[in-house]
């Protein structure tokens, strides 16, 4: 039997591997990690502000 094709997944399966990922992974720069708490706790505007900070001036 062949391997599974990631491509398959649902949006919402993809994305929970996503996070999984992100739990684990160390090298994610510290703000965008509070980012993503402060999303997860529902402080949508704390999160935006830190993405706003993060974000490159072009």
């Amino acid at each position: 039997m062949g391997k599974k094709n990631p491509n398959k997944d649902s949006p919402l399966k993809r994305r929970e591997v996503l996070e999984r990922i992100y739990l684990i992974d160390c090298d994610i720069d510290p703000l965008i990690m509070r980012a993503r708490l402060q999303r997860h706790r529902g402080e949508e505007r704390y999160a935006i502000a830190i993405e706003l900070e993060i974000t490159p001036i072009v």
